[in-house]
């Protein structure tokens, strides 16, 4: 009878992709969520049948929120952030058999993806959108929303019962002797090991002189814009013209507003990424090959690429800069400061507009470590991940960590992995140590006596 659960599985989410696929072709903005959103129930369904025959799932937790490893306790393992690098190092560590918490700020896990603009998609299709282990529930070829994504990264930790406190923001991680201490709004965690499993935006990045615009300007970071229904009528100054600039600036032109988008150029992919070539073949070559294999800190090519893109914008993606003109959205030099209450720009010109949105970036917002591991510009030092100078203390899905792919959904995963096979080839390193000193002290034979007692199948 158990036999039968995987296919049950696999058979309704089959069959309600064919349904996505249906609808999608013929009204993709009416059918998508929708069936989207019956993938996603079908999967749980069927992981709540599986479950049922399946003894070793039985006792799962139904929800990953706020179960497993409370605060004070002693474990292995805490990982800090539970977006997509979190949940991916959890996968990885759950596997081996490691003990471990993730700790998450936002109430719900997926949140850091819902609480971004309405219209926002992601730049990647769902083949490229799936974390190790579970499917992104949709044809390969749809851009998931926002909010599907949030949706999908919530699934994922209830299907893998993945322990995430929720609603638990870490205040500061330090070292105590050959531990770690992690001191949280939910209490006090000790561990071997941390993971900080968070990308470098983590804190908006404002300029100070936007405190002197005047007051009837309206003004947010693009982590605040939700639609065009929070702005004023009027003119809209975009500050920065990277992706999130570009994406809402278009949005608005769309609406009737006049905007101006002001910054350097970051440039822009050479194709269009829902056309047939990129589903063909350019979305495969980019991403899964010049960025995930090409592009890393082990090729002269690829360390030459980090050091430009750690502190330069991402090329335009969706949005093409022909795309903005036709639109009606004015380009313009950078914002350098205030003139009279009003944003000015580095030639001198005064705008007058009743908006500014910043899409001026983030800031990493690692303050809370208490370690010596920063460069003076804020980069944390480490080996592809691995902390130097701190055995025990990690980084996952920060910008370029070891590829271009890094902070990527599809690229996050072969980090995560990398980083628990470190873990846990510590962890065994420390407990034959442990072992070795127990029986030191006790008389009694060693590991290494035992196996000599005791070898392997055919090696008598």
């Amino acid at each position: 009878m158990t036999s039968m659960k995987p296919t049950l599985t696999l058979d309704m989410f089959l069959e309600e992709g064919a349904a996505f696929e249906a609808i999608s072709e013929q009204r993709p903005a009416v059918g998508a969520n929708a069936a989207m959103r019956r993938a996603i129930d079908a999967l749980a369904i069927a992981e709540e049948a599986l479950r049922d025959d399946c003894p070793h799932a039985r006792g799962r937790a139904a929800s990953p929120t706020r179960e497993g490893v409370q605060a004070g306790a002693s474990i292995d393992v805490v990982v800090i952030g539970a977006g997509q690098a979190g949940l991916s190092v959890g996968y990885h560590l759950k596997k081996r058999g490691i003990r471990f918490v993730i700790l998450e700020g936002a109430g719900r896990v997926g949140d850091t993806w819902r609480k971004r603009w309405d219209s926002l998609r992601l730049f990647t299709p769902a083949w490229l959108d799936s974390l190790d282990g579970l499917p992104f529930p949709a044809p390969r070829d749809y851009f998931p929303t926002k909010d599907e994504m949030g949706d999908y990264l919530e699934l994922y930790a209830k299907h893998f019962a993945l322990p995430v406190r929720t609603g638990v923001r870490v205040e500061s991680v330090s070292r105590e002797n050959e531990r770690y201490v992690v001191q949280t709004t939910g209490g006090v965690y000790e561990a071997a090991h941390v993971v900080v499993a968070m990308a470098n935006y983590q804190r908006r990045k404002v300029p100070d002189f936007a405190r002197q615009l005047r007051a009837d300007i309206v003004q947010m970071h693009s982590l605040e814009y939700r639609n065009p229904s929070a702005l004023r009528p009027g003119a809209v100054l975009i500050a920065g013209a990277g992706n999130s600039g570009a994406e809402i600036a278009i949005e608005l032109a769309r609406r009737g507003h006049e905007v101006i988008m002001a910054g350097r150029g970051t440039g822009n992919v050479p194709y269009d990424i829902h056309g047939f070539w990129a589903r063909f073949c350019l979305m495969r070559l980019l991403l899964r090959v010049f960025f995930h294999r090409i592009l890393t800190v082990r090729t002269p090519f690829g360390r030459k690429m980090r050091a430009k893109v750690l502190h330069q914008g991402t090329p335009l993606i969706r949005v093409k800069p022909k795309e903005l003109a036709a639109a009606g959205v004015e380009r313009a030099s950078r914002v350098a400061g205030v003139r009279e209450g009003l944003p000015v720009l580095d030639d001198g010109r005064v705008l007058d507009v009743a908006n500014v949105v910043w899409c001026t970036g983030f800031e990493r917002g690692f303050e809370f470590v208490k370690l010596p591991i920063f460069e003076a510009d804020g980069e944390p030092r480490h080996d592809e991940g691995v902390a130097v100078g701190e055995p025990g203390f990690y980084f996952v899905g920060t910008h370029f960590l070891y590829a271009m792919s890094s902070s990527m959904i599809h690229g996050v995963g072969r980090d995560a992995e990398r980083i628990a096979r470190v873990i846990a080839a510590r962890c065994k390193r420390a407990s034959q140590s442990d072992i070795r000193a127990h029986a030191h002290a006790h008389g009694s034979p060693s590991p290494r006596d035992l196996s000599l007692e005791n070898p392997p199948l055919g090696t008598s």
